[in-house]
């Protein structure tokens, strides 16, 4: 089978931004849409508004404002790969995001948030978790549609969110490795 190269966007981010949640590349809806986590049935967006008890925005420009407005950037681990469909399980011969230009850029990221398995892993893989640097790393359960786990649990994992926003001391608990499985 013949398989196009993906290529991951832009990161959503500015000198504001404390926390940094990474997937592992767009699904076929996202890239098509040129969207993060355009497709409907993945629960990014809702679990964000709810954390924050806002209302949530079909406008796409709108969740962008709304998730910066918080501190909140986003980006992938995977800058550009081989896949057939939207599954993290069919990735072939990725290729990663220079995080290290990222992390000189924009310095006041101090906490970095997997969105899901694959995008730790890879991480972990190509990059390594830094003990000198000052970055909190914690791995969340997938947003996606394909992680079966009850949106109220992901939810509940998915608060770790605010607790970093209103942890102002967070940054001298640094936490590496695996995080306790459920």
């Amino acid at each position: 089978m013949w398989l196009n190269l993906l290529t991951s966007f832009q990161p959503i981010i500015d000198e504001r931004s404390r926390i940094l949640i990474l997937g592992s590349i767009p699904g076929v809806e996202s890239l098509n849409s040129q969207q993060y986590y355009a497709n409907p049935r993945n629960q990014f967006w809702k679990i964000l508004y709810e954390l924050f008890d806002s209302q949530a925005s079909l406008d796409y420009a709108e969740k962008v404002s709304f998730i910066m407005s918080k501190q909140i950037g986003v980006w992938d681990v995977i800058e550009n790969c081989y896949r057939e469909g939207s599954l993290d399980s069919k990735i072939r011969d990725e290729k990663v995001n220079d995080f290290s230009g990222l992390f000189k850029e924009y310095p006041n990221i101090e906490t970095v948030l997997f969105n899901g398995s694959k995008a730790y892993e890879t991480y972990k893989r190509f990059i390594g978790f830094d003990v000198s640097s000052n970055l909190t790393f914690h791995k969340l359960t997938s947003s996606s549609p394909a992680n079966t786990k009850r949106y109220e649990e992901k939810l509940r994992e998915w608060s770790v969110i605010g607790d970093i926003l209103k942890d102002q001391s967070h940054r001298s608990i640094m936490s590496y490795g695996d995080p306790p499985s459920n």
